[in-house]
């Protein structure tokens, strides 16, 4: 064993002089040294072996040459003698190259789906809009941001939550009513959004909250609570997306839906009792406005009878009065031609006229045998009705 000068795997010598080309250089353990050997059969290797091997591969890959250093740290490429290690071929240098572009691609590729957009970033200022597909973003000069811009997304406004008071507003009537809504919303320009505003939903929820209690408090508690639900949804939606727009933050209001608006839950019982009796009010102050309606259109309608009743009583007193008059000047006229004439009949008209409303038996006496025997208190006036029927204007002799 002589050589053997020491160290603890034995003779270290062996250096690149002393082999064939440095490629056969003695080893640790090897046959100048006085390590452990198994007796027959094959070596076992050593872990410091193991790790050797695997750094003078490495080494090759990163451009050096191989071959086995010693044990003294010296590596077996570096000297005159010239290592054994494999060195670059042109077809180790084309599969590096390919590798190399298959990374560049498979890190330039991207895949955008239907319902995305994508915002290209050259050297982290916007570049353009991506659209559904297969898009190309030179890596490492262009990154991109995938944004879902169709799926509606949905914020809740006015929810309570530990007794706060998120939900109440105030109305400028002074009272206080509970709004709770719902904001959906999408985006119509993800580079503005991506670059404009922090985070979307914070900032369409402070929005939404803000609009809504300037509305509420220029509206009074009733009609927010029966009649302007509507108007007050419209109203919101167009206030909101007006505020949004002039942030530039590339969302899109699609609809605002007025869930719940009531009185506080701590006096909604006694609101709803000022309610009913408000309601009560109103359907007494209706039935006595239809019973006012009802007796005035009444005397209205008594009064117009009235009036044209005695409208017509004038003009029949007014015509008789001209007819009277019409007959009497008639009448003396004709009584100036024919003065006896004229008198006789007039007295025979005015004699009509009187008996015929005069219930009368006329008895001729001065007949012969006429009107003897008749008994004084026959009814002979009743007799001369049950024959007539009435009343006769002349009676019979008797």
């Amino acid at each position: 064993m002589a050589g053997n000068s020491g160290g603890p795997w034995g003779g270290g010598g062996g250096g690149r002089g002393d082999d064939q080309g440095g490629g056969n250089g003695q080893r640790p353990g090897g046959n100048g040294g006085g390590g452990r050997r198994p007796e027959g059969g094959n070596q076992i290797p050593d872990i410091d072996e193991l790790v050797r091997k695997g750094q003078d591969q490495l080494r090759v890959l990163m451009g050096g040459r191989g071959g086995p250093r010693q044990p003294n740290g010296n590596g077996g490429g570096g000297g005159q003698g010239g290592g054994g290690g494999p060195l670059l071929t042109r077809t180790t240098l084309v599969l590096a190259g390919l590798g190399a572009v298959a990374l560049w691609l498979f890190s330039s590729l991207y895949t955008v789906r239907p319902e995305e957009q994508s915002v290209e970033l050259f050297l982290g200022e916007y570049s353009s809009t991506g659209g559904p597909g297969l898009n190309f973003a030179p890596w490492p000069f262009v990154t991109y941001e995938v944004i879902n811009v169709t799926s509606e997304r949905t914020e809740n406004v006015g929810v309570r939550r530990n007794n706060d008071s998120g939900g109440l507003m105030l109305t400028t009537d002074a009272n206080i009513v509970d709004i709770g809504f719902q904001v959906v919303w999408n985006i119509k320009d993800p580079a503005q959004t991506l670059f404009n505003i922090r985070d979307p939903q914070l900032t369409v929820e402070a929005v939404s909250e803000s609009v809504m209690r300037e509305i509420i408090a220029a509206s009074n508690l009733a009609p927010i609570l029966n009649r302007d639900r509507g108007i007050i949804a419209d109203t919101a939606l167009q206030n909101i997306q007006e505020t949004l727009d002039e942030y530039n933050s590339g969302i899109n209001v699609v609809r605002v839906n007025l869930d719940r608006a009531d009185p506080p839950a701590e006096v909604i019982d006694s609101f709803r009792e000022v309610q009913a009796a408000e309601q009560e009010r109103d359907r007494l102050q209706r039935q006595a406005d239809a019973y006012a309606n009802r007796v005035l259109a009444e005397a209205r309608g008594q009064a117009a009878q009235t009036l044209e009743q005695s409208e017509a009583y004038r003009a029949q007193v007014v015509n008789e009065a001209i007819g009277e008059a019409s007959r009497f000047i008639s009448v003396a006229r004709e009584f100036n031609q024919a003065p006896e004439v004229t008198q006789r009949r007039l007295y025979l008209e005015t004699l009509e006229r009187t008996l015929s409303r005069v219930d009368k038996v006329i008895i001729d006496e001065t007949a012969t045998g006429a009107g003897q025997g008749v008994v004084p208190y026959l009814p002979l006036d009743q007799l001369n009705r049950s024959r007539d029927g009435q009343p006769g204007r002349n009676g019979g002799s008797n």
